[in-house]
């Protein structure tokens, strides 16, 4: 909205500074944080008022998590509501990646508040079918690639980027429709299995949402791809201002949700997160890229796979409980001593990935 506003001005006065991108992320991520501290409080005294006990504790979970019964969840609203807000007041809405990343976002965002309304009705932690999950999430994953092909240049249509290499792009094909899926759906699933402590999931991806946010930037400017040796894609950067916005709207969260939480994040915020994270990386043509920074998601992500596998076919465990954090548990580590050292392997893995803008 503020971007027609300069455009209103013809380049005259205060309001030409919204034509920036870098005024308008910057902006965008004020707003979204001080709409998560103005409108926390009164979100989490709704939902404890009507969740009553809160999200269902696992049963066979780590024995210190039993404290936090009656802790509400769905916290995931207030970091939905602070990025729409924030995206729609600052980004450049006649900009289709901006749409797509947002409409996923929202999306993916409903299907977890049926999960945790559910989970809360039922007083257990079932919720919706995962089959009926995947099945929408699946049909998510297919209308963004067929979004993205329509929205790129003719020359990146079915294209995958190769991390290190200099301006190569490998055609997929149709093949490119099921790796989107992938990509998409096993995001949104990895962010949410990331999230099983206090704080452990959203600073990774507020990590993961700047990292995407700068490679975003990058790809939209001409200056910077032929600096970089990589590939342009015109109008990624204003991916920037919802970067910005997530990374602001999850700092308001973060404010609750830090140890002992007030709120949790619920499947609301985490499956909406990692799905927009997962398309941002499919507009920007770095899908591999985001596997290297969301190395922390991915990580938890097989540690449940190969858990499942192996149990079935030997009846033993690989480790003490899946996901992973919960084996750390188990082995004698405090919650926080976890949550910090993940959030420390999550820095290092987004610098990696960035590294890889230029080491080619």
């Amino acid at each position: 909205m503020f971007y027609w506003l300069a455009e209103l001005s013809d380049g005259g006065g205060v309001l030409n500074l919204f034509r920036y991108i870098t005024v308008r992320a910057g902006l965008s991520f004020f707003t979204a944080l001080v709409f998560g501290f103005l409108f926390g409080p009164p979100l989490i005294g709704l939902l404890r008022k009507r969740q009553g006990k809160g999200q269902p504790i696992r049963d066979d979970g780590p024995e210190t998590h039993f404290v936090k019964a009656g802790t509400p969840t769905m916290g995931g609203v207030l970091i939905l509501g602070a990025i729409t807000v924030a995206t729609l007041l600052f980004a450049r809405l006649d900009n289709p990646y901006v749409w797509l990343v947002l409409g996923v976002t929202i999306a993916y965002g409903a299907i977890g508040f049926v999960d945790d309304y559910a989970k809360i009705s039922a007083g257990d932690t079932k919720g919706v079918p995962a089959k009926v999950r995947l099945a929408l999430g699946c049909v998510i994953g297919v209308l963004v690639a067929l979004v993205a092909v329509w929205a790129h240049p003719t020359e990146l249509e079915y294209r995958l980027a190769l991390p290190f290499v200099n301006e190569f792009l490998l055609n997929l094909a149709w093949f490119y429709i099921p790796f989107t899926l992938i990509v998409i759906v096993g995001s949104a699933n990895a962010v949410n299995l990331t999230d099983g402590l206090d704080g452990l999931a959203i600073m990774p991806v507020m990590i993961a949402a700047g990292t995407l946010g700068v490679i975003a930037y990058a790809v939209g400017r001409t200056d910077f791809t032929e600096y970089l040796g990589v590939h342009y894609v015109p109008g990624t950067g204003e991916l920037l201002v919802f970067s910005a916005a997530l990374i602001g709207g999850g700092l308001g969260f973060l404010w609750y949700n830090a140890p002992p939480a007030a709120v949790f994040m619920g499947d609301t915020g985490s499956l909406a997160l990692g799905a927009a994270l997962g398309t941002v990386a499919v507009v920007t043509k770095h899908e591999l890229v985001w596997a290297i920074v969301g190395g922390l998601f991915v990580v938890e992500a097989l540690s449940v796979i190969i858990q499942v596998l192996y149990f079935k076919s030997t009846g033993r465990r690989v480790f003490l409980m899946a996901p992973i954090h919960h084996h750390f548990e188990k082995k004698g580590w405090a919650e926080p001593q976890v949550v910090i050292r993940f959030w420390i392997i999550a820095l290092i893995l987004a610098l990696i990935g960035l590294a890889t803008l230029k080491v080619r």
